[in-house]
């Protein structure tokens, strides 16, 4: 048994949600919020047998593209004039871990 822990952009949980579902992946979603920009992201947990691994990290894959976005530099105080800054966003961070045991209890 094997943990896929997946942390994608707010904008991409929908999709990858719907996918997930459509093809009888069960999935955890949890809200989370990255350092960097501080800005909305989900963290999905999937568990899955190892032989579906591979299906799990290319439909990921597919929907999780990196693309660049202006925003504002996070931090910026109430009034003070910001230049926004291009950045990338998207794309997905992905951890697969061992798990020693599971029940669904």
């Amino acid at each position: 048994m094997k943990l896929i822990l997946a942390i994608v952009h707010r904008d991409d949980s929908t999709r990858l949600t719907e996918e997930l579902t459509k093809n009888k992946i069960n999935v955890t979603k949890l809200a989370s919020t990255g350092g960097f920009l501080r800005a909305g992201n989900v963290t999905f947990l999937i568990g899955t047998d190892e032989e579906h691994i591979e299906e799990v990290l290319e439909i990921i894959r597919s929907i999780c593209k990196s693309r660049k976005e202006l925003t504002a530099p996070a931090g910026m105080y109430m009034g003070a004039a910001a230049w926004p800054i291009e950045v990338m966003v998207g794309g997905a961070t992905v951890f697969v871990m061992d798990v020693d045991r599971f029940e669904k209890i």
